[in-house]
């Protein structure tokens, strides 16, 4: 078994699992705190490292993509204070670090734990039912409604429609954006057949935050909703069904596929190239699907 204790929490690996504890000094963030204890599968891990420092030292986790809820909802948005996936090293412990380096990289060479992105979640995400008030709402989810009850400093055209009530089945993406310097952050709820291009401030379905210390707190009710969606590689695989060639009819004709304006595949080209940018969709994945759209156009 492997493990290091900081002031800034405890990492214990016992070679098939590694147990991220936060610790209990001020400087530890409210996220880490709120988010609590985290238990990785060894299936979960892409890679650690450790960085040495003047004053202090930090090991660094890198999950495969698709396997945790959280990096999948914050986009890699997270400061580094809040990422739970980091620990603050102390000098005297850079041996210790260095060990539990080597432990973990043993154990992946050993299990031969793939690097590329895995096609379900390996954890389960921010417990519910889960209430954090920031920004211009307080939001609760019990794993089955959003609710966004709205405060005085929401604004009155969005406040005017009341508390709001979404079922996760009317919810199609969860997006959570930190402020950033002047830029006002938000947390949205895309719900189907209800787009909006409103600006958080008014939109009914938007949280609005201002960089104050609860707003990521908001970043855990994104985690929790995206780990109740359909995983990004299932959203993958039905655009590729959509754009695979008609199969042949029992009378040996092939079906025609519908229609689709000029705008509608340029559109579908855009998708599939944000599928292949974020790692989704493979390099011959999206050959053959964008092959497919170009050959409808």
């Amino acid at each position: 078994m492997a493990e290091i204790i900081q002031r800034d929490g405890t990492w214990t690996f016992d070679g098939e699992t590694l147990r991220l504890v936060p610790g209990r000094d001020k400087a530890v963030s409210l996220l880490r705190k709120t988010l609590g204890e985290l238990t990785l599968p060894l299936a979960a891990l892409a890679g650690i490292a450790f960085e040495q420092g003047k004053k202090n030292g930090r090991l660094r986790l890198r999950l495969r993509d698709g396997a945790d809820p959280l990096l999948q909802a914050t986009g890699g948005k997270l400061a580094d204070a809040s990422d739970p996936y980091q620990l603050a090293v102390e000098p005297d412990r850079y041996g210790v670090a260095e060990y539990v380096v080597d432990e973990v990289r043993n154990a992946l060479l050993l299990e031969q734990v793939p690097a590329k992105g895995s096609e379900s979640y390996l954890l389960p995400g921010p417990s519910v039912p889960l209430q954090v008030a920031a920004g211009d709402a307080t939001v609760s989810f019990d794993g089955e409604n959003v609710r966004l009850e709205w405060n005085w400093k929401t604004e009155e055209a969005k406040a005017a429609s009341g508390t709001r009530s979404i079922a996760l089945a009317d919810v199609a993406a969860v997006e959570w954006q930190p402020a950033i310097g002047l830029e006002n952050g938000y947390l949205r709820f895309t719900v189907k057949n209800s787009p909006t291009k409103a600006p958080p401030k008014y939109d009914p379905n938007s949280v609005e935050l201002w960089g104050f210390k609860k707003d990521p707190l908001m970043a855990l009710v994104a985690a929790a909703v995206q780990a109740r969606l359909p995983h990004p590689a299932a959203a993958a695989k039905a655009v590729l069904a959509q754009d695979a060639p008609a199969e042949e009819t029992a009378a040996g004709t092939s079906a025609a596929p519908a229609e689709d304006g000029h705008d509608a595949l340029l559109r579908r080209l855009r998708e599939l190239g944000e599928l292949h940018r974020s790692g989704i969709l493979t390099d011959e994945e999206f050959a053959t699907a964008k092959q497919a759209v170009l050959k409808r156009m």
